[in-house]
């Protein structure tokens, strides 16, 4: 039985995850035995500092086997490890693995099985173990420089290359327009597949429209899952573009580097560079960004990430911006090949975090408030991204997307489209004034008018609860509803219904408001109760009023 375990750099826990690991080796977990054995999965490339806790472990006493991984990359970077020479100085079997590769995984299982039977006494004992932690970083480095036969000066390529992507301001500016670049590629080349999209929902449209006759089954096809789910596939390439940037930049080793460029701004507003890798997994969406905070050490930190990182723009707020930016911003270039379109996409993305910042700068003031703490961050070695695994990455996006889109929005939209269609209106009356939803929005729309926001923007957000993106598949639906005739795009009808002020107040809001209950309710679990997001959902909300607000009558006073 194999139990993988949270990584960690030492045996004195600084997070939770690191504690269960320290917890199950050292057979003091509630759930968990001791285990039998142990395998330390060393990075061929990174001696000097896995070796440091794996030193620490062998000293526990239990049957030990060291996995020499990755001595692929190692050998690709010109460095060559003598793995008998390895497990002499360490006492414990060492052998060499590429795990992607499913090399030596043979020879690791026959040497758990004889270290299990027979095991191998170290040099280190549990009793010593306080003298191995204080002298635990020089015999790793010693133990690391005997292994190493040879070096060669190909290494020193990833130093040189971060001389400049590390470097305070030229790495600043590198990360800047690698973002802009990102956000350009969302908007030019998404144009065509969105097109052909667009194309087929239409098509489907008109054929269902001459297959079936009048009545309530053809509108709730067509006006509502079609039109609502078919508003939300049209942004699956630019959702993909995204995603592809995010994962090419991570399987680089990109992603890393950014965390520490980050760090000294983090900070400044009171956290640590280990809050950035929470935040930009946020970017993807907020819930796995949310559990990734697990790692950070300090509770108030920790909490603290938690709470802003709603801010940070998720994949969910895309089709919204997309159809907004697209319906009111003009496709033009503002000089040096710079599309308007994807400088106001970027600039929502830089409005969150900048957001995100100064939440955290008040919040680490008030109701956070704790000494900050430094962190450990290993730099992996740069490499070009295996085509297949971008691949498996974008298809489960795709996947994730597509399930969301026949599932949890097709039952809001049919859902809306029910409180749309009933009752029936009268002849001369509109549709959404005789309906449910439409009382319901004429309601909230009161609350909301102040800010510029009309009631199918009311209508809008009490779905979008359940996702963000669902504000595009209910717009698009209570607009179909309205005016079944019309098969216009939402974008086209809205830019016809709206003004630009109010377009840019709608903007604002899904900056800051908090429309995900999956969001608050992975914070309810990590924070056990209703407090913390309670009071996330409390302030977000009044963010967002405030933003619109200042956004609408700004831009009303400017005469947008």
């Amino acid at each position: 039985e194999l139990i993988d375990l949270p990584g960690t750099y030492s045996l004195t826990p600084t997070s939770p995850d690191e504690a269960v690991t320290r917890d199950v080796v050292m057979g003091e977990h509630d759930v968990e035995r001791r285990p039998d054995g142990l395998i330390l999965v060393v990075d061929a490339a990174n001696l000097d500092i896995h070796l440091r806790f794996a030193l620490e472990l062998i000293a526990l006493g239990l049957p030990c086997v060291v996995a020499l991984n990755m001595v692929d990359l190692a050998a690709r970077d010109g460095l060559t490890i003598d793995p008998a020479r390895l497990s002499k100085a360490l006492g414990v079997p060492v052998i060499e693995t590429v795990a992607v590769r499913r090399r030596g995984l043979a020879e690791l299982a026959a040497a758990v099985s004889t270290s299990l039977l027979a095991p191998t006494k170290s040099q280190l004992t549990t009793s010593g173990r306080a003298n191995v932690h204080t002298s635990v970083a020089a015999d790793a480095r010693r133990i690391s420089r005997a292994a190493i036969i040879s070096e060669t000066p190909a290494r020193h390529l990833t130093r040189t290359i971060d001389n400049i992507v590390l470097h305070p301001v030229f790495g600043s500016l590198l990360l800047l327009l690698t973002l802009f670049l990102m956000f350009q590629a969302v908007f030019t080349g998404a144009k065509i597949p969105q097109q052909i999209i667009t194309d087929a929902i239409a098509s489907l449209q008109t054929y269902v429209v001459h297959a079936l006759p009048p009545s309530l089954l053809l509108s709730a096809i067509t006006d509502g899952l079609i039109a609502g789910v078919g508003a939300v596939l049209v942004f699956i390439p630019q959702i993909l573009i995204l995603f592809f940037f995010i994962l090419t930049l991570e399987a680089s080793g990109y992603m890393v580097r950014a965390a520490f460029l980050m760090d000294r701004l983090m900070a400044g507003v009171g956290l640590s560079g280990r809050a950035f890798i929470p935040l930009l997994s946020s970017f993807a969406c907020a819930v796995p960004g949310i559990m990734a905070t697990r790692t950070i050490e300090d509770p108030k930190d920790r909490l603290t990430t938690m709470l802003i990182a709603p801010l940070m723009t998720c994949s969910a707020r895309l089709p919204v911006y997309t159809v907004i930016i697209a319906a009111f911003i003009p496709a033009r270039s503002v000089g040096l090949g710079i599309g308007l379109q994807g400088l106001i996409l970027l600039g929502l993305y830089v409005a969150g975090v900048v957001g995100a910042l100064l939440a955290a700068l008040i919040l680490r003031r008030t109701v956070t408030k704790s000494s900050g703490a430094g962190f450990m961050m290993e730099m992996p070695r740069y490499q070009l991204p295996v085509l297949r695994d971008l691949a498996l990455g974008l298809w489960q996006r795709v996947l994730i997307f597509l399930k969301r889109a026949g599932t949890l929005i097709a039952g809001t939209t049919l859902i809306l489209w029910l409180l749309l269609s009933f009752p029936r209106a009268l002849p001369g009356q509109s549709q959404t004034d005789a309906s449910i939803a439409g009382h319901m929005a004429s309601g909230l729309a009161v609350v909301l008018k102040p800010i510029g926001f009309n009631r199918e923007i009311a209508l809008a957000l009490i779905p979008a609860m359940a996702a963000r993106e669902v504000a595009v598949s209910a717009l698009a639906t209570a607009y179909a509803v309205d005016d079944p005739s019309n098969h216009d795009a939402i974008g086209a009808r809205l830019a016809t219904r709206w003004s630009l002020p109010t377009a840019l107040a709608f903007l604002a809001w899904f900056v800051f408001a908090p429309q995900c209950m999956s969001t608050i309710a992975v914070i309810r679990r990590e924070t056990n109760g209703w407090k913390w997001p309670l009071f996330m959902v409390g302030y977000l909300f009044s963010l967002a009023y405030i933003a619109s607000g200042v956004t609408y009558w700004a831009a009303k006073f400017l005469g947008l």
